[in-house]
């Protein structure tokens, strides 16, 4: 995948939910403040995350322990689905940080190569994905506070939905034209 392929993608997948809480702020907030919960769509994050995973631990030659990349594989996939078994709470937070930390991975890979200075802008988002997903890992109940308090008006949606699409739209013009 190229950079401006990976930026249009990235940037229309960050716009959506955001001219969703433009025109819709009450539903926004009310969908939002169940995500962190939601087992369902815990469920279907930490299985895009495993599969992805596993998918990435099979392309990489480890060299060092190619004996034992099937135990691994194994091992890695039983730990996702026992995930999803014994860790219900905050599921769907979990599963977006590991969704998150894969996908800041595939944009440094990606953003490395580019001569563009602007490949920062990517590699800056990503970095913040990582962080982000790190922080939420340790402690998933800090995003149930970030979206209480982000949705507690519909003005702080709005200008929330609002910063986030001018992100998305300056991802969007950088992979059309600079990538």
């Amino acid at each position: 995948m190229n950079l401006s392929t990976l930026s249009v993608g990235l940037g229309v997948l960050i716009a959506i939910p955001q001219i969703f809480g433009l025109l819709k702020p009450a539903e926004f907030a009310a969908k939002a403040r169940r995500f962190p919960r939601s087992v369902p769509v815990g469920y279907l994050l930490m299985g895009i995350g495993t599969i992805w995973f596993l998918r990435n631990l099979r392309a990489e030659s480890i060299s060092d322990f190619e004996d034992y990349k099937k135990l691994m594989l194994f091992a890695f996939g039983s730990i996702g689905v026992l995930t999803c078994v014994f860790v219900k709470d905050f599921l769907a937070v979990r599963g977006l940080s590991v969704v998150l930390l894969l996908t800041g991975k595939l944009m440094l890979d990606t953003a490395r190569w580019n001569e563009s200075e602007w490949r920062l802008v990517i590699a800056t988002l990503a970095y913040v994905w990582i962080i982000s997903a790190i922080w939420f890992t340790v402690s998933p109940w800090r995003l149930r506070d970030i979206i209480l308090w982000s949705t507690a008006s519909e003005k702080r949606i709005k200008v929330g939905s609002g910063l986030r699409l001018a992100l998305a739209l300056f991802v969007i013009v950088l992979g059309l034209t600079v990538f």
